[in-house]
């Protein structure tokens, strides 16, 4: 923008988020598409919970309880509050201790340690499990379930916990140590309370993944929702047993986001008043630190020494034999179309919601946004069940196609767009839109030449985090793509599947490679995180 161009904006309103009298009836032209086109998408992200609900009324009642009310769904629903029981709260217990040891204590090397305690995160979870069973072929069942999950879930909890208590003020932390408060009484009494919020957004997240995750307990033997269901489907396509117990699924998910919103309550701790935040000091771990340092050394050897040394060892063994490079680079090629297909296609579909949420926000954006969202928290067997079902009964042509599986990406990865598109709109000053207006260019083109462009690093940081999920999903991939079809994900599952550990190894290490980025950019997010 010329120096013109700004000094037309500061002229054009003094408040963000109020339009000029000039400027209104241009915002409202655009507002009804924009209202229009988040909708549309709101209405097709309703597609699998009506999926779930029709094939209910479909089935029949007598059909429902033959199916659903039986031993086996019993066994399904009791490993899966044992495994949310048992992971959750010691994802939290080990989330919340390295975030204190990398953000409160004199540990040497914290910025090593900050990295370590996120780099989980570019080892998708089935190759967690893989690089365990290889390592421990007899470790399988609930506890290697709770085991793997832990390890490869923790850093969703680890980044929200060490982001809010980088932020914490400890002005509340010293007066309760001034009034003669153990520091563990500081920490149970003021601090811990001040990351509920943080803490219970993380244990949401890692209990949805476990709910949808199908890799990782297929290898490890531990049987959910997920596994039977994707079992069941490819024993049978389209069966009443797969649809009924991904409604069963379903329900899991809605009863996990009720206790959330319950446990998470409606307090918020932030300083009110004026006064300078002070800056939190490190606590000297004194005769602590061989402790501290041992838990963080003995998470880099579980989470990343075994994957890493199991696939390093694969691929010793194998040799070259195991790098056919046309299988290899087809798959890469392919992954990379589909993953960046995706992640484009992801951002221009939550590109109206994030618009309106920044823009306009009202009572409609935030039901818009909440359907949004809610298609995120959907297992990916589920949202493949339905788009399975639709298109084998009304549009038969789209069945296995490309068409399809984009669909589903979009629709599992949809809030990894709208969050990241809505920060970067947040940063464009409403300002330079509404002077590019003054200066005549029609609402749309004022937006792409001037918010877009300003936002156009984030953006490419949500396309980024889109791919990056696409790259390393499974359950979604395997029902959906057309024959023919060779990520690195499915090559993976296939020549594991075949007990070729080796041959697997290739692809599990070219999925490690595409996933560094993503762990950098959180890595990087947590750090330029505001410490007051």
């Amino acid at each position: 923008m010329t120096q013109a161009q700004l000094s037309a904006a500061s002229l054009l309103g003094d408040r963000v988020g109020r339009a000029p009298l000039s400027l209104r009836p241009q915002r409202r032209g655009l507002l009804s598409p924009v209202v229009l086109a988040a909708a549309v998408v709101s209405l097709i992200s309703l597609v699998p919970l009506g999926f779930v609900l029709w094939v209910a009324l479909d089935a029949g009642w007598d059909t429902v309880v033959r199916l659903v009310f039986r031993p086996r769904v019993g066994e399904f629903l009791v490993n899966t509050l044992l495994l949310e029981l048992l992971a959750v709260p010691l994802c939290i217990a080990l989330a919340v201790t390295l975030a204190w040891i990398t953000e409160r204590s004199d540990l040497p090397g914290i910025p090593l340690w900050r990295a370590v305690a996120v780099a989980p995160l570019a080892i998708p979870a089935f190759v967690h499990s893989y690089g365990w069973i290889s390592a421990a072929p007899s470790l399988h069942g609930l506890p290697g379930a709770v085991l793997v999950s832990v390890l490869a879930y923790s850093p969703f909890l680890y980044l929200p916990v060490a982001a809010q208590l980088r932020r914490l003020d400890p002005g509340l932390e010293n007066a309760a140590a001034s009034l003669g408060k153990t520091p563990p009484a500081v920490f149970a009494l003021v601090v811990l309370p001040q990351l509920r919020l943080a803490i219970c957004g993380g244990a949401l997240l890692v209990g949805l993944h476990l709910l949808a995750e199908y890799g990782l307990f297929a290898m490890i033997r531990f049987d959910t929702f997920a596994t039977a269901i994707v079992d069941q489907f490819q024993s049978s396509y389209n069966s009443p047993v797969a649809n009924l117990l991904g409604g069963v699924l379903v329900l899991c998910c809605i009863a996990l986001l009720a206790l959330e919103a319950l446990i998470r309550g409606s307090e918020r701790y932030a300083r009110v008043g004026s006064g300078a935040a002070q800056i939190a000091s490190r606590h000297h771990l004194g005769r602590a630190m061989p402790i501290a340092l041992a838990t963080v050394i003995l998470f880099a050897a579980l989470a990343l020494g075994v994957p890493l040394i199991t696939v390093a060892r694969w691929l010793w063994s194998g040799g070259w034999a195991v790098w056919p490079l046309e299988e290899i680079s087809a798959a890469f090629g392919q992954t990379l179309a589909l993953a960046f297909g995706g992640g484009i296609l992801a951002a221009l579909v939550a590109a109206p919601a994030a618009w309106l949420s920044v823009r306009a926000p009202s009572r409609l954006q935030r039901l818009i946004e909440a359907c949004h969202f809610y298609v995120g928290s959907l297992p990916g067997v589920v949202v493949a069940l339905a788009l399975v079902t639709i298109t084998v009964r009304i549009a038969l042509p789209l069945y296995q196609t490309y068409a399809t599986l984009i669909i589903a990406y979009v629709l599992l990865f949809l809030p990894r767009a709208v969050t990241a598109l809505r920060a970067s709109l947040a940063q464009a000053p409403v300002e330079l839109e509404w002077a590019a207006m003054a200066l005549g260019r029609p609402p749309l083109q004022a937006i792409w030449q001037v918010t877009v462009r300003l936002a156009a690093p984030g953006i490419a940081a949500g396309i980024a985090l889109v791919a990056l999920g696409i790259t390393n999903e499974l359950t979604a991939t395997l029902m959906l793509s057309p024959n023919g079809t060779r990520t690195l994900a499915t090559q993976f599952w296939i020549k594991t599947s075949e007990l070729d550990y080796a041959a697997a190894a290739p692809y599990a290490l070219m999925m490690i490679v595409l996933s560094l980025p993503l762990s950098l950019l959180l890595y990087t997010r947590a750090e330029k995180a505001p410490t007051r």
